[in-house]
Formats: C-alpha cells, sequence, structure tokens
C-alpha cells in the first residue's frame, strides 16, 4: 500500500513538472524571449531579427496605410498581425524626449498603437518614459533661483525673469541658442508676412530640447511682481512670431492638425499625461511630479499646438494654445473641455507657481515603471482584471510622503492623519487602462518555485 501512494506521488509530481516546462505553459515574454520594455528603435531591431514579428509588423503597417480602425480590423489578416505584435516588445516600447532618433522611434510607436485605439481619442497614452526626477533636482542643479534664499525684500523688488535672462548669458550652450531663436523669430520676410513661423519653431524647439532645464525653466515660469516682469515673461517665446496669428483657429481643428505630425501628437499626449489634473493627489499633479507636467509644458513650444501666457497679468497666471471654441457647433462642450486643459488647470498653474517660489512637495518618488495609460488590446478571449503588470494579483505599494503644506500653502482635509503625513494607497493597476492579460500569463512564473517548495515535503511524507 505505501509502495503504491509512493508510485501514486511521484507521477503526480512529474506530470506537474512536465507540465511547467512545456511551453504551453509559457505566454508572452516567457515564450519569445522578450526583454522588458526598450526604446522603440530597439525594439523594432528585436522584432526585425525574428522572422514571425516582421513579417507581421510588414503586414500591420500596409494594413494601417489609408485605412481606418474598424477596416483594418475586419480584414482577419490585419487583425491576426495586431494581436501577435501586442505580443512583442514593440508593444510596451517607449521613446526619450530629444534622443537621437526620436522621431523614428516615435513613427514606430504609433505605427502600433494607431491600430489600437478606437476613432480619435480625447486622451492619448504619452510615447515617452515616464519622468522619475522632480523640481527640487533642478534646484540643485541651478546656480540661482527666483528669489530662493535671498532677502524677502530685495527679492520683492528683483525681476526675476530678468535675471533668469542674465543667467542664460552666461552659459555658452543656453545664449547662443537663445540669440539664434531671437534672431529667426523677429526676422521679418515681406510686409504681410512678419517672420517664418517654421524656422522660428524650429529654433524654439532647438532651445527647449537641448539646454538644461535650469535655464530655461527660469525664463518660462519665472515669478513676477508686477506687469514689466510678466510681460518679459510672456514674451520669452517671441509671440508674434511664434504663438500669435491673423485669426484663431478652433481648438479641435487644431488639435486635428496637431495629431496629423508625430512630434506635435507625442508632446500633447505628453502633457495631458503629466498634466491633466488629478483630485487624487496633494498637488493635484499625477504623482504629485511638478516637473513632469513643466516639462511636457515645456516640449509643446515649437509646434502649432504651441501654448503661452494669454496676458502679462502678474497675478494671475492663464496659459493657452492660439484657439478658441467658436464655430464648435455640437463640439462645443469637448472643445471647451480641451481648452480648459490649459486655461483652467490647477495642475499646471501649482507647478509654474511652485517653480516660481523655488518650491516643492516633498514626495518620495515611485520607483520607474512604465505608468502611461495603455491602450486597449483586441483579444478573442474573455479579458480578466485591468493589470499593468500581466498578473492576476494586484501589487500595491504604500507610499507615505511627509511635507510641510502650511509652507507651501497646500490644501487639505481636516483628517488627523494628514495633519504632518499622509499615506496612498497604490496599486500597479493604472486607472484607465484597459491591457488584457492572457489567462495563463500571469502566475506561470510562481508556480515553479511552488512546486519545488512542495518536493521537500513530499519526500519527506514517502520517506515516512
Amino acid at each position: 500500500m505505501i509502495l503504491a501512494n509512493a508510485f501514486c506521488l511521484l507521477f503526480f509530481l512529474d506530470e506537474t513538472l512536465r507540465s511547467l516546462a512545456s511551453p504551453s505553459s509559457l505566454q508572452g515574454p516567457e515564450l519569445h524571449g522578450w526583454r522588458p520594455p526598450v526604446d522603440c528603435v530597439r525594439a523594432n531591431e528585436l522584432c526585425a531579427a525574428e522572422s514571425n514579428c516582421s513579417s507581421r509588423y510588414r503586414t500591420l503597417r500596409q494594413c494601417l496605410a489609408g485605412r481606418d480602425r474598424n477596416t483594418m480590423l475586419a480584414n482577419k489578416e490585419c487583425q491576426a498581425a495586431l494581436e501577435v505584435l501586442q505580443e512583442s516588445p514593440l508593444y510596451d516600447c517607449r521613446c526619450k524626449r530629444g534622443m537621437k532618433k526620436e522621431l523614428q522611434c516615435l513613427q514606430i510607436y504609433w505605427s502600433i498603437h494607431l491600430g489600437l485605439t478606437e476613432g480619435e481619442e480625447f486622451y492619448e497614452a504619452s510615447p515617452y518614459e515616464p519622468v522619475t526626477s522632480r523640481l527640487s533636482d533642478i534646484f540643485r542643479l541651478a546656480s540661482i533661483f527666483s528669489g530662493t534664499g535671498a532677502d524677502p525684500s530685495v527679492s520683492a523688488k528683483s525681476n526675476h525673469c530678468l535675471d533668469a535672462a542674465k543667467a542664460c548669458n552666461l552659459n555658452d550652450n543656453c545664449k547662443k541658442l537663445r540669440s539664434s531663436y531671437i534672431s529667426i523669430c523677429n526676422r521679418e520676410i515681406s510686409s504681410t508676412e512678419r517672420c517664418n513661423r517654421r524656422k522660428c519653431h524650429k529654433a524654439l524647439r532647438q532651445f527647449f530640447d537641448r539646454v538644461p532645464s535650469e535655464y530655461t525653466y527660469r525664463m518660462l515660469f519665472c515669478s513676477c511682481q508686477d506687469q514689466a516682469c510678466a510681460e518679459r515673461r510672456r514674451q520669452t517665446i517671441l509671440p508674434s512670431c511664434s504663438y500669435e496669428d491673423k485669426e484663431k483657429p478652433n481648438c479641435l481643428e487644431l488639435r486635428t492638425l496637431c495629431r496629423t505630425d508625430h512630434l506635435c501628437r507625442s508632446r500633447l499626449a505628453d502633457f495631458h499625461t503629466n498634466c491633466r489634473a488629478s483630485y487624487r493627489t496633494l498637488t493635484t499633479c499625477p504623482a504629485d511630479n511638478y516637473q513632469a507636467c513643466l516639462g511636457s509644458y515645456a516640449g509643446m513650444i515649437g509646434f502649432d499646438m504651441t501654448p503661452n501666457y494669454v496676458d502679462s497679468s502678474p497675478t494671475s497666471i492663464v496659459v493657452s494654445p492660439w484657439c478658441s471654441c467658436r464655430g464648435s457647433g455640437n463640439m462645443e462642450e469637448e472643445c471647451e473641455k480641451f481648452l480648459r486643459d490649459f486655461t483652467e488647470n490647477p495642475c499646471l498653474r501649482n507647478a509654474i507657481q511652485a517653480f516660481g517660489n523655488g518650491t516643492d512637495v516633498n514626495v518620495s518618488p515611485k520607483s520607474p515603471s512604465f505608468q502611461a495609460t495603455q491602450p486597449p488590446r483586441v483579444e478573442k478571449t474573455p479579458s480578466l482584471p485591468d493589470d499593468l503588470s500581466d498578473s492576476t494579483s494586484l501589487g500595491t505599494s504604500v507610499i507615505t510622503t511627509c511635507t510641510s503644506v502650511q509652507e507651501q500653502g497646500l490644501k487639505t482635509n481636516n483628517s488627523k492623519e494628514l495633519s504632518m503625513c499622509f499615506t496612498e494607497l497604490t496599486t500597479n493597476i493604472i486607472p484607465g487602462s484597459k491591457k488584457v492579460i492572457k489567462p495563463n500569463s500571469g502566475l506561470n512564473r510562481a508556480r515553479p518555485t511552488a512546486a519545488f517548495t512542495v518536493l521537500p515535503v513530499l519526500m519527506l511524507r514517502l520517506a515516512l
């Protein structure tokens, strides 16, 4: 009897280990040998080295050419190609702003993700890697701040925007690129054409992409006590050429125009990802990261969606693209919502004020992870609960934030727990994410470990 039981146990253990080791038990990255997310240029190289992936990618690009999403998905070959590519490194790839092959990287990203979105979405996921640095990091790099550490009486009389321009002139790279865009944007073409806007935008993009943030931010977000200072701040990007026009286009039409260009589309999506007001955070900014929002705002300068201050008021901070909602018809509500993300955005306003005051929220940054909202996958199997980590279990982490609320003028509720610190329970699930998990992709990595843990127990029972 004992020998029979021992034989059954050994047979069961053998079959279990065989099933765990078989290829059918592996899904996604384990099956294809894909590595963690990489930039899209590298992901394209990995895909090109794998025959199935490269052929499917060529098929998908042909499917997307001149077709809308519904027409594309009606084609079984196109749908099959999309499903295969969702298991490739191309699906989770991201780009770095200002990288050497940024445009190529973005073209690869959108070639996949445009096929995953249903029509034109109001908010699109950012193709860029998430920002992990904070304003405090910029403050440490800057040699001077807008009044930080100075005598209050002296600081109140200072023109911080003028100080920022002087600091730029002390840096060779900043001075060179600033002089370049000022010269180009001020160059009149004819009596009817005030400047070459295309060249002006290009020069502005070079300035904000190549000059360190400790210089560019001080010029864009300097704090002001009077109208002269605020007007200098408004004039930073030479708005008569780069921003203003004879008439204001409709904002939704401007957005559509922006989305025809991969760079402009990406910068707008990045702005929405990092500056979209969140009332679940202390600062109303996603992840309480002012730096990410300000970087996304600066990243839009030099494109059709270029934003700027609407006036030279030193007390009221209002920014907007050069557009209005006139002529929106039945889309007026959507247009107003889009415009309010600029004109009435508490996250952006608080971020600008925080930089001008030389303050930041003392938040322990989350570990780097790809937190951008993922477009939906196309799956034949029923979708399981959303999970960014491709696991059926919900990973949670507790983030404790301690900050001097009174010093930064931020509002909190009246709970005792928030008097000094607040604790935020977060999960690895991103709100709004529709990423579908393969039924077997979540727990496979844990099962072999569990099986080997049981092995000593089984051996002990056999010995007894």
